[in-house]
């Protein structure tokens, strides 16, 4: 019973706002304020410390929320604080146990790691991709961070939706109040994002609203008393025509972020790259990826996800700075959750955006005369538990991945019947140009050339009479 007395004068002051309301009406008034005061600004219920006077408690933490919010500073519960209160908001406090923008957090490395870890029944994963691919672009546009998806494993920022209490000490409250919450950078929950699964979730405006508020915390940014900025910690509507960053967004992301990135001044722009289905565009290795298709081209690499409509654009160097531009050829080992990267007589093996320990190594390692200098194509079919290496005219087996020096070499054989002249190209650029082909759908299938070909444990087969380029 030591917060009775303060129950009765908070009783007595709520009656400023509802002077002929009913008990009930009162009690619940009286509770909302409670929570939102413990929840939002560090308010703590210890007994007879909540006295309602000028300087209680109670009454300065009033005044703090309604100056952060712009509003009259009364100390009091009048109507416009109490319709505040009720407003759908972000679950972050509004007071956070640092008090100046230079002590925020922040990540330590440029290129940062996502995660989502399960999907809303309200929306198509393909939206809840694209929603959250979208919102992290709006702080890479502004910063050198780059952000890279990740099907598995751990992550910096991981995204889950979940109801009520959901292992984190923060529970959700249900519909409306608060939607979604994120943690700043650190160890742990550090980054990670949580949406309410008890809201409504839609495609249009609401989730990519309300993610690109979150992972502004995931970075580091705390809430703005801005009202127009949107890191404003009570949600409103959005004009999707409109880019959703405030200058006072920008400010406060550029200053945790100020470009870190090398450049070689002798470096030119990047030439531009040619249409992604264009007739001169080859690939230079294809290899699938966790449950995702990686294209190599030059320095860069799109990644391709069964689910979502578009790839993935970017430089090798932003997930793996360690390795060259230019592969020659990659495959992938999902049970090892290792890939392999070629480059001239050098290979690299490598588990997400990690290389792993005591690479490069020469190819010769894997059993080749050290007259090899380059691998043109390479694919592991895990039903055999072999890979196949492709050189010019040639292949190589290895028949175990438990013994991978022993190599079978064969001649490369693709079709028993009259070949036309297409299939005269060298091999590597033979399989670079129909992976191409298929990556933009520009084969038709009627009769005639029957081609198959592993990429890594995917059997891709192509129906060949022409080709259009």
């Amino acid at each position: 019973m030591e917060n009775l007395p303060f129950l009765l004068l908070l009783c007595a002051a709520l009656s400023y706002a509802f002077p002929a309301d009913t008990r009930q009406k009162k009690e619940e008034g009286m509770q909302l304020i409670w929570n939102y005061l413990e929840n939002y600004y560090g308010f703590k219920k210890d007994g007879e410390s909540f006295i309602w006077k000028n300087n209680s408690p109670m009454t300065q933490k009033i005044k703090e929320m309604q100056e952060f919010f712009g509003l009259e500073v009364t100390g009091k519960l009048d109507s416009v604080t109490l319709d505040l209160i009720q407003k759908r908001r972000c679950g972050f406090p509004d007071v956070a146990g640092f008090s100046t923008f230079a002590g925020q957090p922040k990540w330590e490395k440029q290129v940062l790691t996502y995660r989502i870890l399960n999907y809303t029944p309200d929306l198509h994963p393909t939206d809840v991709n694209a929603a959250i691919k979208k919102a992290l672009s709006v702080w890479s546009s502004v910063t050198p961070l780059k952000f890279i998806k990740k099907v598995r494993g751990d992550a910096d920022i991981m995204i889950s939706f979940a109801a009520r209490g959901h292992n984190d000490f923060i529970p959700f409250d249900g519909p409306g109040g608060s939607i979604a919450h994120a943690y700043a950078p650190g160890k742990d929950f550090g980054g990670d994002a949580h949406f309410d699964e008890d809201e409504t979730w839609t495609k249009s405006t609401n989730l990519f609203y309300v993610a690109t508020h979150e992972f502004g915390h995931s970075l580091g940014l705390f809430h703005s008393k801005n009202p127009n900025a949107l890191m404003y910690p009570v949600y409103r509507k959005f004009d999707p025509s409109v880019f959703p960053l405030h200058q006072d967004d920008v400010n406060g992301i550029q200053y945790l972020y100020e470009s870190t990135e090398i450049k070689d001044p002798t470096e030119s722009k990047d030439p531009a790259l040619p249409n992604t289905c264009g007739p001169d565009l080859t690939f230079d290795a294809v290899t699938t990826f966790r449950g995702e298709i990686m294209f190599f081209k030059d320095k860069h690499f799109w990644r391709k996800h069964p689910a979502v409509r578009t790839a993935d654009f970017n430089l090798i160097s932003s997930f793996w700075p360690r390795l060259p531009p230019g592969v020659d050829a990659a495959y992938e080992i999902p049970e090892k959750d290792e890939t392999v990267i070629f480059k001239g007589n050098e290979f690299w093996v490598v588990r997400g955006d990690t290389i792993l320990p005591g690479y490069p190594q020469k190819v010769y390692t894997l059993g080749f005369s050290k007259d090899v200098t380059k691998i043109d194509a390479a694919f592991y079919n895990g039903i055999e538990g072999k890979t196949y290496y492709f050189i010019a005219n040639k292949f190589w087996s290895s028949g175990n991945q438990s013994e991978p020096h022993y190599l079978y070499q064969k001649h490369f054989c693709m079709v028993r019947w009259s070949i036309p002249p297409f299939f005269h190209l060298p091999t590597d650029s033979l399989i670079k140009l129909l992976i191409n082909a298929m990556y933009c759908k520009e084969l038709s299938a009627v009769h005639g050339y029957y081609f198959l070909f592993s990429v890594q444990s995917l059997l891709l087969r192509f129906v060949l009479q022409d080709i259009y380029f």
